[in-house]
């Protein structure tokens, strides 16, 4: 049986759920201006290190253009974020100095919050943002809707069958650590976290979950906690003082070690209990947004080497993004199909390019190569592939809600 059929085959009851937003990088000029029916046309954010200018605090509900420019001397987010302020409707990512990128969204009646977050950390500099009933219905209809609502109920079904894995493989690779079984612990670490790898969007989309499972240390705040995979990574691969600032590494106590698998086993949970949850709902441009967020990863963490810096394990990470993507993009293919037959065809030559390269390199299954083993030849021909797919998924979002 095939990924895709498989994927499909695992699909819950067809239910009809509507769009609220999606995100589409470099979407054409549309100078309609905000408060026009149906939706504001294009609203202009400012980021600086200490400033978040958007050009209106509301909007109508319909479909809505951000055009995010980065004034500042460091790289910027954008978020547009539930009435809650923690949940994620929609966000571009790495915008760098000078640059200007877009998020358009289609946006439902409501009070949501923007968020501009200079170098990519804290809780962001943030405003009240309405959005006003425009009169007009937003979301897709007909056989595309159905088509939609079927991809959403077969990627929530990927979803918990990923996170059940996942708590499962933690709880294991926890007590081997705290046991201080260190090789088996170590035999673990890369599987168990290909479950999170593919999932990752997720997690991000409730609050702080993603930074307590899976921060860097590069990119903890000062003064503030760390916890999560990486955290054990390195007391697992413990560095040596050129590695570690020019001192030497103090390894983790005993009570911090059961501290530090406690922690992960609990918010591991928490993430389970939030995808089992009745009302949980993954929606179509999430899921489009998701797939190329995880190209995003690849990116900007696995080609570099960065992400698992003490074990090397990227390779499986990366493989796991990819795994993710592909899920994203293979449910919502039917739609593609229908109204971009060309993209269609170039995602499934593009993600098959990608898996040739990284099978060269091993398997899930078998082991990857060691990241700091790979070649410069390697590492670039790995970049090259996730360049040439990253440009096309970008597109997805567009495509299946019609934005």
């Amino acid at each position: 049986m095939s990924r895709r059929s498989t994927v499909v085959a695992a699909a819950l009851a067809a239910l009809v759920l509507p769009l609220a937003a999606a995100c589409v990088p470099n979407a054409p000029d549309d100078s309609s201006g905000a408060g026009a029916s149906g939706g504001a046309g294009v609203l202009t954010v400012t980021s600086t290190a200490d400033a978040c200018e958007v050009s209106a605090a509301e909007v109508d509900s319909g479909t809505v253009r951000f055009a995010v420019t980065n004034d500042g001397d460091d790289v910027t987010e954008f978020y547009l974020l539930g009435d809650d302020g923690l949940r994620v409707i929609s966000e571009v990512e790495n915008v760098g100095p000078g640059l200007t990128r877009d998020l358009v969204v289609q946006v439902k009646p409501g009070t949501y919050y923007t968020a501009c977050k200079p170098g990519m950390v804290g809780d962001g500099i943030r405003a009240e943002f309405t959005v006003n009933d425009s009169g007009v219905e937003v979301g897709p209809s007909g056989d595309t809707a159905d088509q939609l609502a079927a991809a959403e109920a077969s990627y929530v079904a990927y979803v918990k069958d990923q996170v059940g894995s996942l708590i499962a493989g933690t709880e294991e690779f926890a007590a081997a650590y705290t046991a201080r079984d260190d090789e088996t612990a170590k035999s673990l670490y890369a599987d168990t976290r290909a479950h999170w790898e593919r999932v990752e969007p997720v997690a991000e989309s409730f609050g702080d979950l993603d930074p307590l499972l899976d921060l860097r240390e590069a990119d903890v705040e000062e003064g503030a906690t760390w916890s999560g995979w990486h955290l054990i990574e390195k007391d697992l691969w413990q560095p040596s003082p050129e590695a570690n600032g020019g001192v030497a590494y103090v390894p983790l106590t005993q009570e911090q070690r059961e501290s530090a698998a406690a922690d992960l086993v609990t918010y591991t949970q928490q993430l389970v209990d939030e995808v089992n949850s009745p009302d949980f709902t993954f929606e179509a441009f999430q899921i489009a947004n998701g797939a190329k967020e995880l190209l995003d990863e690849v990116a900007t963490g696995k080609v570099t080497g960065e992400e698992e810096i003490w074990s090397h394990t990227d390779l499986w990470d990366f493989q796991a993004n990819v795994d993710g993507a592909r899920v994203g993009y293979e449910v919502l293919a039917d739609v593609v199909e229908a109204e971009n037959p060309e993209l269609a065809d170039t995602l499934a030559t593009r993600f098959e390019e990608i898996d040739a390269l990284l099978a060269e390199q091993g398997s899930l299954e078998t082991g990857f190569t060691y990241y700091d083993e790979l070649t410069e030849a390697q590492v670039k021909a790995l970049a090259a592939a996730v360049d040439a797919l990253s440009e096309p998924l970008s597109q997805l979002t567009a495509t299946v809600t019609g934005a």
